[in-house]
């Protein structure tokens, strides 16, 4: 029983501090990066249709775990989420990426053109849009998980993008960049939805079957989904050390345009989370709705935004690198909202006609 309690404060105390570990792994992977580029190189190579695997295998140590909680055929009541569902699929394709094409024009294109390079002023914007136009999918399942938000909701929302973003994805670029034609990844966009969603739903289900099967079934599968946890987060810090370990070279040689191109990411992260954070909560969707709303309105689906740029512009492209820097700052930033999301839910639930967090999402 004292065992028991000790490893629950051990996770706590570890959960309390994850921005400080962070923060650690961010400095770790570019020191790293620096100091051993032909290993990131040699791991970064081991890669199908621009999806590192070695990341991929991590993304599954991270969703995994939460995927468990998910009862497929709970999704069924999933439709009462009607209203945040709304909310997301708004901010989504009518707001982020044409948001963005305007913070790319405004700061890429005109505050900070004197110190960028001139021939890539319009590479540079041309990735931002990219980059946003491009909603994320397996990351989502990790910022809901740590704000405790609605599972069934967060995994029908990030379905429901997928299919959008098949149809929608290529004509909302090729309105924003003024391409006649653009080349869409497919077989990045496919690989990714299979690897980062399908897969990884069929072992957690297989596996939730199975324990639910066995003597004490409930029993068993709250013990296993305890245990996984700390492998969670630890596949999330060693997902940073890999990614900015990956460009930890080039962080270093060109600190400022980096720092530059994370103004209008960072602005747009919190200007569209704070945005479907604010509607949800106008709409009386749940807290545990309204979260996993706002961050996945926020958050980008990375490894399509990349290959996208480098198929269009190539892979030494201002656009590429753009995405590239999407990539870098979406965990840290990610963690800023999710922290924010937190740390307002007794205000979000001040207004009247929100059921409250205890009366219809799940608890740990």
């Amino acid at each position: 029983m004292v065992r028991k309690k000790t490893q629950s404060s051990e996770m706590s105390l570890f959960e309390r501090y994850l921005t400080l570990w962070v923060a650690l792994c961010i400095i770790a992977g570019i020191t790293l990066g620096d100091l051993l580029p032909n290993l990131f190189q040699l791991i970064g190579r081991i890669e199908i249709a621009h999806i590192n695997l070695p990341v991929a295998v991590l993304v599954w140590l991270m969703i995994i775990p939460m995927l468990l909680k998910i009862d497929l055929k709970a999704l069924k009541g999933v439709g009462q989420h009607w209203r945040g569902v709304g909310v997301t699929l708004f901010v989504n394709w009518g707001v982020k990426p044409f948001s963005m094409a305007m913070l790319g024009w405004l700061f890429i294109g005109y505050l900070f053109r004197d110190y960028l390079p001139a021939d890539q002023i319009d590479s540079y914007i041309a990735g931002l849009i990219i980059l946003a136009a491009a909603p994320c999918t397996a990351m989502v399942f990790v910022w809901s998980h740590l704000m405790r938000g609605e599972p069934h909701f967060t995994l029908s929302q990030v379905a429901l993008n997928d299919v959008i973003m098949v149809f929608a994805f290529a004509p909302i670029v090729a309105l924003l960049l003024g391409l006649s034609a653009i080349i869409v990844p497919w077989d990045t966009l496919l690989l990714s939805v299979l690897l980062y969603i399908v897969v990884p739903l069929i072992i957690a289900t297989t596996w939730r079957s199975a324990l639910l099967k066995a003597e004490q079934g409930s029993v068993r599968l709250q013990k296993t989904i305890q245990r996984l946890h700390p492998f969670s987060l630890i596949a999330l810090l060693a997902t940073l050390i890999l990614l900015f370990g990956f460009q930890g070279k080039q962080i270093i040689a060109e600190p400022l345009i980096i720092l530059l191109l994370s103004v209008p990411i960072l602005i747009q992260v919190f200007f569209n989370s704070a945005l479907a954070y604010l509607l949800n909560r106008q709409v009386r969707s749940p807290h545990c709705v309204a979260g996993p709303s706002a961050l996945i309105g926020a958050s980008n689906f990375f490894e399509l935004a990349v290959a996208t740029a480098i198929a269009l512009f190539g892979f030494e492209s201002g656009a590429a690198l753009a995405t590239v820097v999407g990539v870098l700052i979406e965990v840290p930033v990610m963690l800023i909202a999710v922290n924010v999301v937190n740390r307002t839910r007794g205000w979000y639930e001040q207004r009247s006609g929100i059921v409250p967090y205890e009366q219809c999402c799940p608890k740990d």
